[in-house]
């Protein structure tokens, strides 16, 4: 069978190469975190893929504010 990716995978991965430019991490690591399920004829990010990353991009939000916070 042949899938395609969802929308919102799609735009996960947008996000997870973003994430790279960011932090200047390797696309390819960030790539890796990914996990998919088939949902139809799609794939679909895991509802566990999407709390961690939500997690990893509150915690580096975080640590962003709390470094700006120290060097005033």
């Amino acid at each position: 069978m042949n899938y395609t990716l969802s929308d919102t995978a799609i735009s996960y991965i947008a996000k997870l190469v973003q994430l790279a430019i960011l932090t200047g991490t390797d696309v390819v690591d960030n790539l890796r975190m990914l996990r998919l399920v088939a949902d139809g004829d799609s794939l679909s990010p895991t509802a566990e893929f999407k709390d961690t990353f939500q997690q990893n991009l509150d915690d580096l939000a975080q640590k962003a504010l709390d470094l700006q916070n120290d060097a005033v």
